[in-house]
């Protein structure tokens, strides 16, 4: 239960947990990771996880820039523990919600309580680093230790265990409320279908400005966004088709033709569009995979499976791929290639020190890019984006399970958790 104050929230004390790791969304192993990269003893990071635990900390105050909580010693000592978190800036927040309100599945995510990987990455494009690093966790404790210490650990370790259930507290120790943020949305959404903001300069070609005889009117207004892809009209008729001809196939093209089109519009008008590094062209296995996500008829479907190559099967796996992860995932799916010797090794030192409980943790055992946690049937592979996409044997075939993601534990943690 939490309790909503003016500028903050309160949540009560979280009973004792038992499991292997910590945190299971990835934005919650982030936080960890700041506190990891952050602290100079690594023991007192794992006294403070044995605290959270054990049910030490109490009653988490969370509040702009700052969190706090009494937390108990192994003697039943308690002592007041905050760690204070940098607030975003003004000109930060207003690039975070232009993002957010410009690009509806960031929008609908944030809604749904959830922080997909690539709206933190499209933020840090545009500046705005919204998960804390090194040296960002600051900590203040009545034990009077002046580095991170286990009481400030273990606030640390809870914090992560709030911020699993619900991504708002990241933003609210960023500087906003969950109201606020939801507030500026909505505005900022009701602006955007009104047109044109009232005030913005208008733009002048440059060699009228050269030029210097006289001033082009204002440019015209932007188009207003369109809600729904238009209806292409329907080709199929009474007479039979030239020789040649996949009316089918016609129809699903200039359908998808419509989507592409109100999606390239949606994001021209976003916010920060003209500083959006342009996406490389899709190859033809990548377009035809695209194609058969967007659910053709089955003989489209035959088409497209036969242009690329492939049979039914293959092609249904790299659909599932795609819906995972766009043309970062296909590749993961099709390319076997051997990134630097540290990666596997850096791997298994997060996966031993996360690892919580009794026995060790998974032996990962591959060669290459794809390495299979021994006797689990989940499989990790790390793409070229540096993200680690899990995969599931599935009738002794390896099929994409789920979304990339940086931290291996978290991946492999959440493919576990859902066998």
């Amino acid at each position: 239960m939490t309790h909503d104050l003016d500028t903050g929230r309160t949540f009560e004390a979280l009973p004792p947990v038992r499991g292997r790791v910590f945190a299971t969304s990835w934005w919650g192993r982030a936080w960890l990771q700041a506190l990891e990269d952050t602290a100079l003893d690594g023991e007192q990071v794992k006294a403070g996880r044995r605290h959270a635990r054990a049910g030490a900390v109490g009653a988490v105050s969370v509040r702009p820039g700052r969190v706090t909580a009494l937390v108990h010693d192994r003697d039943g000592t308690p002592y007041r523990a905050d760690v204070m978190v940098q607030q975003l800036a003004q000109d930060d927040w207003d690039r975070f919600i232009g993002l957010v309100a410009g690009r509806a599945e960031h929008l609908a995510a944030l809604l749904d309580r959830d922080l997909p990987p690539h709206m933190a990455e499209d933020a840090a494009a545009a500046g705005v680093d919204l998960l804390p690093g090194i040296g960002e966790l600051e900590p203040e404790c009545a034990c009077g230790a002046w580095d991170h210490c286990a009481h400030t650990a273990a606030l640390c370790h809870q914090v992560a265990r709030l911020l699993d259930q619900d991504p708002f507290v990241l933003l609210l120790l960023r500087g906003r409320g969950e109201r606020e943020v939801l507030d500026e949305l909505e505005a900022r959404s009701a602006a955007r279908s009104a047109g044109p903001v009232a005030g913005e300069p208008a733009g002048v070609p440059a060699r009228e400005v050269f030029a210097g005889h006289r001033r082009t009117a204002a440019l015209p207004a932007p188009p207003p966004p369109v809600e729904a892809p238009g209806r292409p009209p329907a080709l199929s008729g009474d007479l039979p088709a030239p020789p040649g001809l996949d009316v089918a196939a016609l129809e699903f093209l200039a359908a998808d033709a419509a989507r592409r089109a109100r999606l390239l519009l949606a994001e021209a008008l976003a916010p920060g569009h003209d500083r959006t590094p342009v996406p490389p062209p899709l190859t033809v296995r990548e377009d035809a995979v695209r194609l058969a996500a967007d659910g053709p008829p089955g003989t489209v479907t035959d088409r497209l499976a036969a242009g690329c190559g492939g049979e039914l099967a293959g092609l249904a796996r790299a659909v599932r791929a795609w819906r995972f992860g766009g043309p970062a995932a296909l590749s993961v799916l099709d390319e076997e290639w051997t990134p630097e010797p540290g990666v596997l090794a850096q791997a298994r030192d997060r996966l031993t020190a996360a690892w919580e409980g009794d026995g060790q943790p998974p032996r990962l055992a591959g060669a290459a890019n794809r390495w299979t946690a021994v006797g689990t049937g989940v499989q990790l592979r790390y793409g070229r984006d540096g993200r680690w996409w899990p995969y599931r044997s599935e009738d002794d075939v390896w099929e994409p399970a789920g979304p990339g993601g940086r931290d291996p534990v978290a991946v492999l943690a959440g493919t576990l958790a859902e066998d």
